[in-house]
């Protein structure tokens, strides 16, 4: 009879082997499918992330630009980025090119008293005079002085 003990024993764990195995696979197959789900949810969140950030910059750019413009619409240089004014960049960059105030004014077309005032920050130029001014700075002191010497 121990024969018999021992066979059975062996059958039943054999079995008992088999249907394990056969639930382990289809629970490996479904922790597959999860985490491949889990990984797609990840990617669509980070995606939604980087749209919403990039909706937050265009709002802010938006509403920003009206203000940086001065209301007028004009202000902003030829690549359509607006342009602050700053007295002081003003006037380093005219003591850069080693000029007077008449001097500097006469290479942007205006008077070196409107030059003075806006150093001094007690005026400040319109979009337009802004727009000469964002040409001037890209002048070096050699172009400023040919460009006063031709009488521009």
């Amino acid at each position: 009879m121990a024969n018999i003990a021992s066979v059975l024993k062996s059958e039943i764990a054999r079995v008992a082997r088999k249907e394990v195995r056969a639930e382990l696979e289809s629970l490996k197959r479904a922790s597959t499918q999860h985490r491949s789900a889990i990984a797609q949810l990840r990617r669509e969140v980070a995606d939604l992330h980087r749209q919403l950030k990039q909706a937050h910059r265009q709002v802010a750019n938006a509403s920003r630009a009206p203000a940086a413009s001065g209301g007028g619409g004009g202000g902003g240089a030829s690549d359509g980025t607006p342009r602050r004014f700053s007295a002081a960049r003003l006037a380093a960059h005219r003591a850069r090119l080693g000029l007077s105030a008449a001097d500097y004014g006469r290479l942007v077309g205006m008077s070196g008293a409107t030059i003075y005032l806006w150093e001094q920050g007690k005026s400040r130029p319109k979009p337009e005079q802004l727009q000469r001014l964002v040409e001037a700075r890209t002048l070096g002191r050699r172009a400023a002085l040919e460009q006063l010497a031709q009488g521009r």
